[in-house]
Protein backbone atom coordinates (compact mmCIF):
# COMPACT_ATOMS: atom_id res chain seq x y z
CA UNK A 1 0.00 0.00 0.00
CA UNK A 2 2.82 2.24 -0.17
CA UNK A 3 1.95 3.75 -3.41
CA UNK A 4 -0.77 5.14 -1.77
CA UNK A 5 0.86 7.60 -0.12
CA UNK A 6 1.38 10.20 -2.15
CA UNK A 7 -2.09 10.60 -1.79
CA UNK A 8 -1.41 11.82 1.73
CA UNK A 9 -0.72 15.36 0.37
CA UNK A 10 -3.99 15.75 -1.05
CA UNK A 11 -5.99 14.77 2.08
CA UNK A 12 -4.08 17.10 4.24
CA UNK A 13 -4.97 19.87 1.77
CA UNK A 14 -8.49 18.83 2.50
CA UNK A 15 -7.97 17.91 6.46
CA UNK A 16 -10.80 20.08 7.54
CA UNK A 17 -13.61 18.81 5.19
CA UNK A 18 -12.77 14.85 5.91
CA UNK A 19 -12.46 15.48 9.74
CA UNK A 20 -15.74 17.23 9.38
CA UNK A 21 -16.70 13.99 7.72
CA UNK A 22 -15.17 11.93 10.27
CA UNK A 23 -16.70 13.29 13.11
CA UNK A 24 -20.16 13.16 11.80
CA UNK A 25 -19.60 9.48 10.72
CA UNK A 26 -18.62 8.61 14.36
CA UNK A 27 -21.91 10.46 15.87
CA UNK A 28 -24.10 8.74 13.13
CA UNK A 29 -22.94 4.73 14.50
CA UNK A 30 -22.86 5.98 17.82
CA UNK A 31 -26.93 6.86 17.61
CA UNK A 32 -26.89 3.68 15.38
CA UNK A 33 -26.06 1.60 17.79
CA UNK A 34 -27.79 2.98 20.53
CA UNK A 35 -31.27 2.08 18.56
CA UNK A 36 -30.80 -1.99 19.05
CA UNK A 37 -30.79 -0.92 22.71
CA UNK A 38 -33.99 0.43 22.34
CA UNK A 39 -35.31 -2.42 20.63
CA UNK A 40 -34.07 -4.63 23.71
CA UNK A 41 -35.89 -2.38 26.29
CA UNK A 42 -38.90 -3.18 24.23
CA UNK A 43 -38.71 -6.73 24.13
CA UNK A 44 -37.91 -6.75 27.89
CA UNK A 45 -41.38 -4.56 28.92
CA UNK A 46 -43.54 -7.43 26.60
CA UNK A 47 -41.62 -10.19 28.34
CA UNK A 48 -41.99 -8.39 31.77
CA UNK A 49 -45.65 -7.84 31.30
CA UNK A 50 -46.56 -11.39 31.37
CA UNK A 51 -45.13 -12.00 34.82
CA UNK A 52 -46.51 -8.60 36.33
CA UNK A 53 -49.68 -8.62 38.70
CA UNK A 54 -49.92 -4.71 38.58
CA UNK A 55 -49.86 -4.01 34.32
CA UNK A 56 -49.01 -0.50 35.55
CA UNK A 57 -46.04 -1.15 36.96
CA UNK A 58 -43.37 -2.92 35.22
CA UNK A 59 -40.05 -2.87 35.44
CA UNK A 60 -38.10 -1.21 32.66
CA UNK A 61 -34.84 -0.08 31.32
CA UNK A 62 -32.11 -0.35 33.35
CA UNK A 63 -34.07 -1.95 36.47
CA UNK A 64 -36.33 1.34 36.56
CA UNK A 65 -40.25 0.71 37.63
CA UNK A 66 -42.51 2.23 35.16
CA UNK A 67 -45.71 3.91 36.46
CA UNK A 68 -47.67 3.59 33.10
CA UNK A 69 -48.96 1.24 30.79
CA UNK A 70 -46.26 -0.73 28.79
CA UNK A 71 -48.30 -0.18 25.78
CA UNK A 72 -47.18 3.60 26.62
CA UNK A 73 -43.70 3.08 27.50
CA UNK A 74 -43.53 0.81 23.80
CA UNK A 75 -44.88 4.07 22.44
CA UNK A 76 -42.56 6.19 24.03
CA UNK A 77 -39.58 4.22 23.14
CA UNK A 78 -40.78 3.86 19.18
CA UNK A 79 -41.03 7.48 19.54
CA UNK A 80 -37.07 7.84 20.40
CA UNK A 81 -36.35 5.07 17.75
CA UNK A 82 -37.76 7.12 14.95
CA UNK A 83 -35.87 10.17 16.16
CA UNK A 84 -32.53 8.73 16.38
CA UNK A 85 -33.14 7.03 13.06
CA UNK A 86 -34.10 10.53 11.23
CA UNK A 87 -30.52 12.01 13.23
CA UNK A 88 -28.73 9.31 12.27
CA UNK A 89 -29.93 9.66 8.53
CA UNK A 90 -29.02 13.49 8.90
CA UNK A 91 -25.67 12.92 10.02
CA UNK A 92 -25.09 10.02 7.79
CA UNK A 93 -26.17 12.91 4.73
CA UNK A 94 -23.70 15.31 6.24
CA UNK A 95 -20.94 12.80 6.34
CA UNK A 96 -21.52 11.83 2.38
CA UNK A 97 -21.60 15.36 1.48
CA UNK A 98 -18.48 16.22 3.14
CA UNK A 99 -16.21 13.09 2.57
CA UNK A 100 -17.30 12.21 -1.18
CA UNK A 101 -17.40 16.19 -2.22
CA UNK A 102 -13.73 16.06 -0.47
CA UNK A 103 -12.72 12.95 -3.06
CA UNK A 104 -13.86 15.06 -5.60
CA UNK A 105 -11.84 17.94 -5.38
CA UNK A 106 -8.88 15.85 -4.72
CA UNK A 107 -9.80 13.71 -8.41
CA UNK A 108 -10.02 17.61 -9.83
CA UNK A 109 -6.22 17.81 -8.05
CA UNK A 110 -5.02 15.07 -9.42
CA UNK A 111 -6.03 15.46 -12.53
CA UNK A 112 -4.95 18.81 -12.83
CA UNK A 113 -0.99 17.50 -11.59
CA UNK A 114 -1.01 14.90 -13.75
CA UNK A 115 -1.66 17.23 -16.77
CA UNK A 116 0.64 19.73 -15.74
CA UNK A 117 3.52 16.89 -15.16
CA UNK A 118 2.74 15.52 -18.99
CA UNK A 119 3.86 18.98 -19.80
CA UNK A 120 6.42 19.35 -18.03
CA UNK A 121 8.36 16.03 -19.27
CA UNK A 122 10.08 16.23 -22.52
CA UNK A 123 10.30 15.02 -25.63
CA UNK A 124 11.83 11.57 -24.97
CA UNK A 125 9.17 10.61 -22.23
CA UNK A 126 6.66 10.94 -25.13
CA UNK A 127 8.49 8.53 -27.43
CA UNK A 128 8.81 6.08 -24.72
CA UNK A 129 5.06 5.83 -23.55
CA UNK A 130 2.52 5.89 -26.35
CA UNK A 131 -0.85 8.18 -26.01
CA UNK A 132 -3.47 5.54 -24.91
CA UNK A 133 -1.19 4.56 -21.67
CA UNK A 134 -1.27 8.71 -20.70
CA UNK A 135 -4.59 8.92 -21.46
CA UNK A 136 -5.52 5.78 -19.46
CA UNK A 137 -3.63 6.67 -16.38
CA UNK A 138 -5.05 10.32 -16.09
CA UNK A 139 -8.37 8.77 -16.59
CA UNK A 140 -9.18 5.09 -15.77
CA UNK A 141 -6.41 5.16 -12.95
CA UNK A 142 -7.80 8.30 -11.44
CA UNK A 143 -11.01 7.64 -11.43
CA UNK A 144 -10.25 4.09 -9.32
CA UNK A 145 -7.92 6.28 -6.88
CA UNK A 146 -10.74 8.47 -6.89
CA UNK A 147 -13.08 5.22 -5.47
CA UNK A 148 -10.27 5.10 -2.66
CA UNK A 149 -10.41 8.53 -1.52
CA UNK A 150 -14.33 8.74 -2.01
CA UNK A 151 -16.36 5.70 -1.15
CA UNK A 152 -13.42 2.92 0.17
CA UNK A 153 -12.30 6.05 2.23
CA UNK A 154 -16.35 6.88 3.72
CA UNK A 155 -16.84 3.12 4.13
CA UNK A 156 -13.75 2.22 5.62
CA UNK A 157 -13.99 4.82 8.16
CA UNK A 158 -18.06 3.87 8.84
CA UNK A 159 -16.60 0.29 9.37
CA UNK A 160 -13.73 1.61 11.84
CA UNK A 161 -16.88 3.45 14.52
CA UNK A 162 -19.63 1.17 13.48
CA UNK A 163 -17.62 -2.29 14.47
CA UNK A 164 -15.85 -0.40 17.10
CA UNK A 165 -19.46 0.67 19.22
CA UNK A 166 -20.87 -2.49 18.33
CA UNK A 167 -18.29 -4.88 20.20
CA UNK A 168 -18.02 -2.32 23.27
CA UNK A 169 -22.63 -2.75 23.20
CA UNK A 170 -22.05 -6.68 22.58
CA UNK A 171 -18.58 -7.05 25.56
CA UNK A 172 -20.74 -4.30 27.75
CA UNK A 173 -23.84 -7.16 27.77
CA UNK A 174 -22.10 -10.80 27.85
CA UNK A 175 -18.76 -11.08 26.76
CA UNK A 176 -18.92 -14.92 26.75
CA UNK A 177 -22.03 -14.74 23.92
CA UNK A 178 -19.74 -11.88 22.12
CA UNK A 179 -16.47 -14.12 22.21
CA UNK A 180 -18.81 -17.18 20.69
CA UNK A 181 -20.00 -14.86 18.13
CA UNK A 182 -16.66 -13.16 16.81
CA UNK A 183 -15.79 -16.75 16.15
CA UNK A 184 -16.13 -17.31 11.99
CA UNK A 185 -14.66 -13.40 11.95
CA UNK A 186 -10.81 -14.40 11.95
CA UNK A 187 -11.69 -17.07 9.29
CA UNK A 188 -12.93 -14.37 7.21
CA UNK A 189 -10.07 -11.90 7.50
CA UNK A 190 -7.89 -14.46 6.83
CA UNK A 191 -9.84 -15.54 2.80
CA UNK A 192 -9.81 -11.45 2.48
CA UNK A 193 -6.21 -11.40 3.08
CA UNK A 194 -5.35 -14.40 0.53
CA UNK A 195 -8.11 -12.79 -1.98
CA UNK A 196 -6.65 -9.31 -2.18
CA UNK A 197 -3.16 -10.41 -3.24
CA UNK A 198 -4.82 -12.19 -6.29
CA UNK A 199 -7.20 -9.01 -7.19
CA UNK A 200 -4.16 -7.02 -7.15
CA UNK A 201 -2.41 -8.50 -9.58
CA UNK A 202 -5.08 -8.96 -11.41
CA UNK A 203 -5.96 -5.14 -11.29
CA UNK A 204 -2.74 -4.59 -12.76
CA UNK A 205 -2.87 -6.86 -16.33
CA UNK A 206 -6.57 -5.31 -16.51
CA UNK A 207 -5.57 -1.80 -16.48
CA UNK A 208 -1.99 -2.25 -18.32
CA UNK A 209 -4.59 -3.99 -21.47
CA UNK A 210 -7.04 -1.45 -21.01
CA UNK A 211 -3.43 1.06 -21.93
CA UNK A 212 -2.97 -1.48 -24.81
CA UNK A 213 -6.86 -1.51 -25.99
CA UNK A 214 -7.12 2.95 -25.76
CA UNK A 215 -3.99 2.92 -28.07
CA UNK A 216 -5.30 0.35 -30.54
CA UNK A 217 -8.03 2.36 -30.91
CA UNK A 218 -6.00 5.53 -31.03
CA UNK A 219 -3.71 4.21 -33.63
CA UNK A 220 -6.98 2.70 -36.17
CA UNK A 221 -8.36 6.64 -35.74
CA UNK A 222 -5.60 8.43 -36.27
CA UNK A 223 -4.63 5.94 -39.27
CA UNK A 224 -8.31 5.83 -40.68
CA UNK A 225 -7.07 7.24 -44.01
CA UNK A 226 -4.47 4.81 -44.41
CA UNK A 227 -6.92 1.85 -43.01
CA UNK A 228 -9.75 2.47 -45.67
CA UNK A 229 -7.31 3.28 -48.49
CA UNK A 230 -5.51 -0.29 -48.54
CA UNK A 231 -9.26 -1.60 -47.71
CA UNK A 232 -8.07 -2.99 -44.06
CA UNK A 233 -11.12 -2.52 -42.60
CA UNK A 234 -11.90 -5.75 -41.45
CA UNK A 235 -8.38 -6.09 -40.38
CA UNK A 236 -8.57 -3.11 -37.89
CA UNK A 237 -12.16 -4.73 -36.68
CA UNK A 238 -10.80 -8.38 -36.05
CA UNK A 239 -7.30 -6.87 -34.11
CA UNK A 240 -9.67 -4.81 -32.02
CA UNK A 241 -12.15 -7.15 -31.45
CA UNK A 242 -9.00 -9.50 -30.30
CA UNK A 243 -7.24 -6.95 -28.04
CA UNK A 244 -10.90 -6.71 -26.75
CA UNK A 245 -11.56 -10.39 -25.82
CA UNK A 246 -8.04 -10.12 -24.03
CA UNK A 247 -9.73 -7.38 -21.67
CA UNK A 248 -12.81 -9.47 -21.01
CA UNK A 249 -11.61 -12.49 -20.29
CA UNK A 250 -9.07 -10.45 -17.90
CA UNK A 251 -12.14 -8.63 -16.44
CA UNK A 252 -14.24 -11.55 -16.29
CA UNK A 253 -11.35 -13.90 -14.40
CA UNK A 254 -10.77 -10.84 -11.78
CA UNK A 255 -14.86 -10.87 -11.20
CA UNK A 256 -15.19 -14.62 -10.71
CA UNK A 257 -11.88 -14.09 -7.64
CA UNK A 258 -13.87 -10.76 -6.56
CA UNK A 259 -17.62 -13.05 -6.51
CA UNK A 260 -15.59 -14.84 -3.77
CA UNK A 261 -16.22 -12.51 -1.49
CA UNK A 262 -19.66 -11.98 -0.39
CA UNK A 263 -21.18 -16.10 -0.22
CA UNK A 264 -17.96 -16.45 2.41
CA UNK A 265 -19.51 -13.16 4.33
CA UNK A 266 -23.40 -14.25 3.81
CA UNK A 267 -21.65 -17.72 5.48
CA UNK A 268 -19.90 -16.16 8.31
CA UNK A 269 -22.88 -13.85 9.34
CA UNK A 270 -24.80 -16.83 9.00
CA UNK A 271 -22.66 -18.75 11.72
CA UNK A 272 -22.74 -15.90 13.80
CA UNK A 273 -26.90 -15.55 13.75
CA UNK A 274 -27.12 -19.12 14.53
CA UNK A 275 -24.66 -18.96 17.44
CA UNK A 276 -26.66 -15.98 19.34
CA UNK A 277 -29.62 -17.68 18.56
CA UNK A 278 -28.56 -20.58 20.06
CA UNK A 279 -25.33 -20.24 22.70
CA UNK A 280 -28.10 -17.07 23.52
CA UNK A 281 -30.98 -18.78 24.36
CA UNK A 282 -28.75 -21.12 26.85
CA UNK A 283 -27.78 -18.17 28.20
CA UNK A 284 -31.52 -16.81 28.75
CA UNK A 285 -32.04 -20.34 30.46
CA UNK A 286 -29.15 -19.42 32.97
CA UNK A 287 -30.29 -16.41 33.64
CA UNK A 288 -27.27 -14.50 32.10
CA UNK A 289 -28.55 -12.20 29.60
CA UNK A 290 -32.64 -11.19 29.08
CA UNK A 291 -34.55 -11.89 25.64
CA UNK A 292 -34.41 -8.25 25.42
CA UNK A 293 -30.40 -8.57 25.58
CA UNK A 294 -30.53 -11.31 22.63
CA UNK A 295 -32.73 -9.53 20.42
CA UNK A 296 -30.62 -6.86 20.79
CA UNK A 297 -27.93 -8.89 19.97
CA UNK A 298 -29.73 -10.32 16.54
CA UNK A 299 -29.64 -6.85 15.61
CA UNK A 300 -25.85 -6.19 16.13
CA UNK A 301 -24.70 -8.60 14.42
CA UNK A 302 -27.13 -7.92 11.56
CA UNK A 303 -25.75 -4.48 12.34
CA UNK A 304 -22.11 -6.23 11.55
CA UNK A 305 -23.47 -7.83 8.55
CA UNK A 306 -23.04 -4.97 6.07
CA UNK A 307 -19.40 -4.11 7.82
CA UNK A 308 -18.02 -7.36 7.44
CA UNK A 309 -19.46 -7.97 4.16
CA UNK A 310 -17.93 -4.65 2.93
CA UNK A 311 -14.44 -4.84 4.12
CA UNK A 312 -14.08 -7.26 0.95
CA UNK A 313 -15.12 -4.55 -1.22
CA UNK A 314 -13.69 -1.89 0.34
CA UNK A 315 -10.21 -4.29 0.48
CA UNK A 316 -10.74 -4.95 -3.35
CA UNK A 317 -11.08 -1.19 -3.94
CA UNK A 318 -7.59 -0.20 -1.99
CA UNK A 319 -6.28 -2.96 -3.62
CA UNK A 320 -7.33 -1.65 -7.61
CA UNK A 321 -6.42 1.63 -6.07
CA UNK A 322 -3.20 0.72 -5.35
CA UNK A 323 -2.49 -0.93 -8.69
CA UNK A 324 -3.47 2.60 -10.43
CA UNK A 325 -1.84 4.86 -8.11
CA UNK A 326 1.47 2.96 -8.49
CA UNK A 327 0.89 3.60 -12.21
CA UNK A 328 0.06 7.10 -11.61
CA UNK A 329 3.36 7.69 -9.13
CA UNK A 330 5.47 6.25 -12.36
CA UNK A 331 4.89 9.20 -14.00
CA UNK A 332 4.41 12.20 -11.68
CA UNK A 333 8.11 10.94 -10.02
CA UNK A 334 9.34 10.93 -13.55
CA UNK A 335 12.14 13.75 -13.86
CA UNK A 336 12.59 15.77 -17.54
CA UNK A 337 16.21 15.33 -18.56
CA UNK A 338 15.88 18.85 -20.27
CA UNK A 339 14.19 21.37 -17.93
CA UNK A 340 15.25 25.17 -16.68
CA UNK A 341 18.15 25.21 -14.32
CA UNK A 342 17.64 26.86 -10.66
CA UNK A 343 19.59 30.44 -11.58
CA UNK A 344 18.20 30.48 -15.27
CA UNK A 345 19.68 33.07 -18.00
CA UNK A 346 17.48 35.04 -19.95
CA UNK A 347 18.37 35.01 -23.84
CA UNK A 348 19.42 38.59 -25.43
CA UNK A 349 16.96 39.42 -28.76
CA UNK A 350 19.42 38.45 -30.95
CA UNK A 351 23.16 36.46 -30.41
CA UNK A 352 26.03 34.10 -32.37
CA UNK A 353 24.28 30.81 -32.24
CA UNK A 354 27.75 28.09 -31.72
CA UNK A 355 28.09 24.18 -31.85
CA UNK A 356 31.09 22.99 -30.25
CA UNK A 357 32.03 19.33 -30.56
CA UNK A 358 28.19 18.45 -30.04
CA UNK A 359 27.44 14.45 -30.57
CA UNK A 360 24.17 13.17 -30.17
CA UNK A 361 22.56 10.11 -28.92
CA UNK A 362 18.78 9.24 -29.11
CA UNK A 363 18.29 7.58 -25.85
CA UNK A 364 14.88 6.09 -26.86
CA UNK A 365 17.18 4.02 -29.17
CA UNK A 366 20.91 4.16 -28.65
CA UNK A 367 21.00 5.31 -32.31
CA UNK A 368 23.64 8.18 -32.94
CA UNK A 369 22.81 10.92 -34.81
CA UNK A 370 25.07 13.42 -34.81
CA UNK A 371 29.11 13.34 -34.58
CA UNK A 372 31.32 16.09 -33.28
CA UNK A 373 29.41 19.20 -34.64
CA UNK A 374 31.03 22.36 -35.25
CA UNK A 375 28.74 25.47 -36.13
CA UNK A 376 28.97 29.03 -35.94
CA UNK A 377 25.74 30.90 -37.30
CA UNK A 378 25.47 34.76 -36.71
CA UNK A 379 22.59 37.23 -35.98
CA UNK A 380 21.05 37.89 -39.29
CA UNK A 381 22.32 35.05 -41.24
CA UNK A 382 20.62 33.16 -43.78
CA UNK A 383 21.75 29.01 -43.14
CA UNK A 384 20.71 26.47 -45.39
CA UNK A 385 20.88 22.87 -43.89
CA UNK A 386 20.71 19.82 -46.56
CA UNK A 387 21.79 16.82 -46.67
CA UNK A 388 20.88 12.26 -47.37
CA UNK A 389 17.97 11.42 -45.38
CA UNK A 390 18.95 10.06 -41.94
CA UNK A 391 22.01 12.46 -42.19
CA UNK A 392 20.73 14.03 -38.64
CA UNK A 393 19.45 17.14 -40.16
CA UNK A 394 15.72 17.35 -37.68
CA UNK A 395 18.13 16.14 -34.80
CA UNK A 396 19.97 19.46 -35.61
CA UNK A 397 16.88 21.55 -35.38
CA UNK A 398 15.42 19.45 -31.90
CA UNK A 399 19.22 20.39 -30.10
CA UNK A 400 18.52 24.10 -31.01
CA UNK A 401 14.97 23.55 -29.38
CA UNK A 402 16.41 22.01 -26.64
CA UNK A 403 13.82 18.91 -26.96
CA UNK A 404 16.99 17.25 -26.68
CA UNK A 405 20.40 18.09 -24.43
CA UNK A 406 23.86 17.40 -26.12
CA UNK A 407 25.08 13.79 -25.01
CA UNK A 408 28.67 15.51 -25.38
CA UNK A 409 29.85 19.46 -26.47
CA UNK A 410 27.83 22.40 -25.54
CA UNK A 411 25.38 24.39 -27.69
CA UNK A 412 25.68 28.04 -26.97
CA UNK A 413 24.04 31.65 -27.61
CA UNK A 414 26.55 34.52 -27.09
CA UNK A 415 28.90 32.53 -24.93
CA UNK A 416 26.04 31.26 -22.93
CA UNK A 417 25.61 26.92 -22.96
CA UNK A 418 21.80 26.84 -23.72
CA UNK A 419 21.46 24.53 -20.75
CA UNK A 420 21.71 27.78 -18.55
CA UNK A 421 19.18 29.85 -20.64
CA UNK A 422 15.58 30.03 -19.41
CA UNK A 423 13.98 27.32 -21.35
CA UNK A 424 10.62 28.53 -22.23
CA UNK A 425 12.31 32.64 -22.81
CA UNK A 426 14.13 30.84 -25.40
CA UNK A 427 12.31 28.70 -26.93
CA UNK A 428 10.10 31.93 -27.39
CA UNK A 429 12.85 33.72 -29.28
CA UNK A 430 12.60 30.71 -31.99
CA UNK A 431 9.87 30.27 -34.62
CA UNK A 432 10.25 26.46 -35.04
CA UNK A 433 8.22 24.60 -37.84
CA UNK A 434 8.82 21.30 -37.69
CA UNK A 435 9.29 18.46 -39.92
CA UNK A 436 5.83 16.38 -38.73
CA UNK A 437 3.75 19.73 -38.50
CA UNK A 438 0.32 19.86 -36.56
CA UNK A 439 -2.70 21.98 -36.16
CA UNK A 440 -5.19 21.67 -33.35
CA UNK A 441 -9.07 21.09 -33.77
CA UNK A 442 -9.69 24.90 -33.43
CA UNK A 443 -9.99 27.50 -35.90
CA UNK A 444 -7.23 28.86 -38.59
CA UNK A 445 -6.79 31.83 -36.40
CA UNK A 446 -6.52 29.93 -33.23
CA UNK A 447 -3.57 27.84 -34.38
CA UNK A 448 -1.93 30.84 -35.99
CA UNK A 449 -2.14 32.57 -32.55
CA UNK A 450 -1.45 29.76 -30.51
CA UNK A 451 1.75 31.08 -28.96
CA UNK A 452 1.31 33.74 -26.71
CA UNK A 453 5.00 35.05 -27.10
CA UNK A 454 6.37 37.85 -25.40
CA UNK A 455 4.16 40.45 -23.74
CA UNK A 456 6.94 42.77 -24.06
CA UNK A 457 6.92 42.13 -28.16
CA UNK A 458 5.95 45.29 -30.03
CA UNK A 459 6.73 43.67 -33.63
CA UNK A 460 3.94 41.11 -33.08
CA UNK A 461 1.41 40.42 -36.26
CA UNK A 462 -1.73 40.07 -36.83
CA UNK A 463 -2.70 36.28 -37.83
CA UNK A 464 -3.91 38.07 -41.11
CA UNK A 465 -0.19 39.65 -41.96
CA UNK A 466 1.70 36.29 -40.59
CA UNK A 467 -0.73 34.42 -43.10
CA UNK A 468 0.34 36.70 -45.72
CA UNK A 469 3.84 36.31 -45.46
CA UNK A 470 3.36 32.73 -45.50
CA UNK A 471 1.35 32.93 -48.58
CA UNK A 472 -1.60 31.40 -47.07
CA UNK A 473 -3.66 34.15 -46.90
CA UNK A 474 -5.83 34.31 -50.28
CA UNK A 475 -6.96 30.51 -49.36
CA UNK A 476 -7.84 31.36 -46.17
CA UNK A 477 -9.77 34.35 -47.36
CA UNK A 478 -11.52 31.73 -50.17
CA UNK A 479 -12.93 29.05 -47.32
CA UNK A 480 -16.51 29.98 -46.34
CA UNK A 481 -15.88 31.21 -43.14
CA UNK A 482 -12.47 32.57 -43.64
CA UNK A 483 -10.16 32.46 -40.49
CA UNK A 484 -12.91 31.22 -37.79
CA UNK A 485 -12.52 27.66 -39.94
CA UNK A 486 -12.25 24.96 -38.23
CA UNK A 487 -9.31 22.55 -39.44
CA UNK A 488 -10.44 19.60 -37.97
CA UNK A 489 -8.56 16.94 -36.24
CA UNK A 490 -4.99 17.32 -37.14
CA UNK A 491 -5.79 19.66 -39.56
CA UNK A 492 -7.78 17.03 -41.67
CA UNK A 493 -9.21 19.35 -44.01
CA UNK A 494 -6.48 20.66 -45.09
CA UNK A 495 -4.00 19.78 -48.01
CA UNK A 496 -0.67 19.47 -46.64
CA UNK A 497 0.84 22.33 -48.25
CA UNK A 498 -1.78 24.50 -46.54
CA UNK A 499 -0.78 23.02 -43.16
CA UNK A 500 2.65 23.85 -43.99
CA UNK A 501 1.85 27.65 -44.52
CA UNK A 502 -0.80 27.61 -41.61
CA UNK A 503 2.28 26.12 -39.16
CA UNK A 504 4.44 28.92 -40.79
CA UNK A 505 2.39 31.73 -40.19
CA UNK A 506 1.99 30.19 -36.62
CA UNK A 507 5.95 30.60 -36.38
CA UNK A 508 5.77 34.13 -38.01
CA UNK A 509 2.98 35.97 -36.08
CA UNK A 510 5.69 36.89 -33.21
CA UNK A 511 8.39 38.32 -35.38
CA UNK A 512 10.99 35.57 -33.33
CA UNK A 513 14.34 36.41 -33.41
CA UNK A 514 15.71 32.86 -34.99
CA UNK A 515 13.29 31.19 -37.58
CA UNK A 516 13.67 27.88 -37.81
CA UNK A 517 12.36 25.75 -40.30
CA UNK A 518 12.54 21.84 -40.60
CA UNK A 519 11.70 20.42 -44.54
CA UNK A 520 8.50 22.45 -43.93
CA UNK A 521 8.13 23.71 -47.26
CA UNK A 522 7.94 20.48 -48.86
CA UNK A 523 4.13 20.14 -49.80
CA UNK A 524 4.54 23.67 -51.25
CA UNK A 525 4.65 24.61 -55.15
CA UNK A 526 8.18 25.79 -55.99
CA UNK A 527 6.78 29.06 -56.86
CA UNK A 528 5.28 29.60 -53.74
CA UNK A 529 8.39 28.61 -51.90
CA UNK A 530 10.10 31.13 -53.77
CA UNK A 531 7.40 33.85 -52.48
CA UNK A 532 7.75 32.65 -48.68
CA UNK A 533 11.54 32.67 -48.94
CA UNK A 534 11.74 36.23 -50.78
CA UNK A 535 9.77 37.15 -47.69
CA UNK A 536 12.26 35.94 -45.41
CA UNK A 537 14.93 38.07 -47.07
CA UNK A 538 13.06 40.37 -46.50
CA UNK A 539 12.80 40.19 -43.20
CA UNK A 540 15.09 42.44 -40.46
CA UNK A 541 18.59 41.54 -40.86
CA UNK A 542 18.69 40.30 -36.78
CA UNK A 543 16.13 37.80 -37.61
CA UNK A 544 18.72 34.83 -38.11
CA UNK A 545 16.68 32.05 -40.37
CA UNK A 546 17.73 28.04 -40.45
CA UNK A 547 16.09 26.48 -43.35
CA UNK A 548 16.38 22.47 -43.73
CA UNK A 549 15.54 21.72 -47.00
CA UNK A 550 15.92 18.92 -49.88
CA UNK A 551 15.58 21.64 -52.84
CA UNK A 552 18.94 22.96 -53.51
CA UNK A 553 17.62 25.42 -56.37
CA UNK A 554 15.92 27.28 -53.48
CA UNK A 555 19.26 28.09 -51.14
CA UNK A 556 21.68 29.81 -53.88
CA UNK A 557 21.46 33.01 -52.36
CA UNK A 558 21.97 32.31 -49.02
CA UNK A 559 24.61 32.92 -47.27
CA UNK A 560 26.07 29.71 -45.70
CA UNK A 561 24.93 26.35 -46.50
CA UNK A 562 25.63 22.83 -44.38
CA UNK A 563 25.81 19.34 -45.87
CA UNK A 564 25.14 16.51 -43.38
CA UNK A 565 26.02 13.07 -43.91
CA UNK A 566 25.88 9.90 -41.17
CA UNK A 567 25.64 12.92 -38.72
CA UNK A 568 28.72 14.82 -39.34
CA UNK A 569 29.43 18.11 -41.35
CA UNK A 570 31.25 17.28 -44.46
CA UNK A 571 30.81 20.55 -46.71
CA UNK A 572 30.13 24.23 -45.51
CA UNK A 573 29.88 27.66 -47.35
CA UNK A 574 27.70 29.24 -49.78
CA UNK A 575 26.86 28.07 -53.17
CA UNK A 576 29.63 29.06 -55.26
CA UNK A 577 32.49 27.59 -52.89
CA UNK A 578 30.35 24.13 -52.39
CA UNK A 579 29.87 24.21 -56.54
CA UNK A 580 33.58 24.35 -56.67
CA UNK A 581 34.07 21.29 -54.70
CA UNK A 582 34.06 17.45 -56.06
CA UNK A 583 31.17 16.23 -53.16
CA UNK A 584 27.47 15.60 -52.02
CA UNK A 585 26.41 19.42 -52.83
CA UNK A 586 27.68 19.23 -56.74
CA UNK A 587 26.32 15.83 -56.94
CA UNK A 588 22.58 16.81 -55.72
CA UNK A 589 23.08 20.19 -57.34
CA UNK A 590 23.64 18.43 -60.86
CA UNK A 591 20.88 15.73 -60.09
CA UNK A 592 18.55 18.67 -59.30
CA UNK A 593 19.55 21.04 -61.95
CA UNK A 594 16.49 21.38 -64.86
CA UNK A 595 17.45 19.45 -68.48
Amino acid sequence: MKELRKLNQYLWRHRYMLLTGTIFVAMANMLKVFNPKIVGWAVDIVYATFNAEDMNSVEGPLGIQLNVAPNAGLIILACTFIGLALISGLFTFIMRQTIIVASRRIEYDLKNDIYAQYQRLDQAFYKKNNTGDLMSRATEDVSRVRMYLGPALMYGINLFFLITFVLLSMVQIDPVLTAWVLIPLPFLSLSIYYVNDKINRGSEAIQRQLSYLTTSAQEFFSGIRVIKSYAQEEMAIDQYANDSEEYKQRSIHLAKIESIFLPLMVLMIGLSTLLVIYIGGLRIIDGAITPGNMAEFIIYVNLLTWPVTSIGWVASIIQRAAASQKRINEFLSAEPQVSTPREEKTPSKTGLIEFKNVSFVYPETGIQALKKINLSIKPGERIAVIGRTGSGKSSLAELMMRMYDPKEGQITYNGVDLKDLDLHAWRQTIGYVPQDVFLFSETIEDNIQFSPGDNQNNNKLTPQIAAQHASIHEEITSFHDGYETLVGERGVTLSGGQKQRISLARALVNSPSILLLDDSLSAVDAETEARILGYLDSLDKKTTAIIITHRIFSLLDFDKIIVLDQGSVIQSGNHEALYEEEGFYREIYDKQRPQ
